[in-house]
């Protein structure tokens, strides 16, 4: 999926131009362009010609705040934190990254009789029309019973390209961050965003808030780039 570096295939063809001038002979000269073209064509084909494009998508915001934790931690504020660390660590990879929202924000359209309804079409929309390659949605997660804890990776049933995103996620959270609970991926054929993105997606529950210790590490900028990483990380490794 990630191209070689630009200056490698400028160099490339440097060469190859300079066998084409350097060539006399015409039979010679036919396969230095056959060369060329080769060249070309596996450029194409390896995707160098275009970067890798991520859409993270910030769970909840505005007058929904989602999940509620120890100490009244909102879900929304926390999902905001990590998909900027997300954000700065894919676009240091030369990742383009475009974010459903980088502000407090919701985006219901105005005046919208079901903002939550509204809301999710519009996110869905700006997935959709973002061209990306892959669909980064961010939240975190909560249980009546305080000692559950563990981040957890859900993704579309019927994507194979899906799957093996929440996969590799999964694993690398679990490397990086080595969580008390292993947890496996799991679908979410119910969850609208899933259903209607149409590029390969996944929802990244990065932890829960209703763990007190599992809150308080997810309120640590520190434990908040270590997610990021592990996350930015299994991208890199498709």
């Amino acid at each position: 999926m990630y191209r070689l570096r630009e200056t490698g295939v400028l160099h490339m063809r440097f060469l190859c131009g300079y066998l084409y001038w350097k060539v006399s002979r015409s039979w010679l000269k036919v396969i230095v362009v056959l060369l060329i073209l080769n060249c070309v064509m596996y450029c194409n084909k390896a995707g160098m010609k275009r970067d890798l494009t991520v859409v993270i998508d910030v769970g909840h915001g505005g007058n929904d705040p989602g999940k509620i934790g120890v100490d009244n931690v909102k879900e929304k504020d926390v999902n905001l934190q990590i998909a900027l660390c997300l954000k700065a660590q894919l676009k240091a990879r030369g990742v383009k990254v475009i974010l459903t929202r980088e502000g407090d924000v919701c985006l219901a359209t105005n005046g919208a009789t079901n903002k939550k309804v509204s809301d999710m079409h519009n996110r869905v929309s700006l997935i959709n029309a973002s061209g990306a390659d892959y669909m980064i949605s961010i939240h975190q997660n909560s249980y009546p019973e305080a000692e559950i804890s563990g981040p957890q990776v859900f993704y579309y049933g019927s994507s194979e390209m899906s799957k093996k995103l929440a996969e590799t996620i999964q694993a690398q959270l679990i490397v990086d961050l080595q969580p008390p609970k292993e947890r496996e991926i799991k679908t979410g054929n119910d969850l609208y965003i899933l259903k209607n993105s149409q590029c390969p997606g996944v929802i990244v529950e990065c932890g829960f808030l209703s763990n007190p210790t599992e809150c308080e590490n997810l309120q640590n900028p520190q434990y908040q780039q270590a997610v990021a990483a592990a996350i930015e990380r299994a991208i890199c490794k498709l």
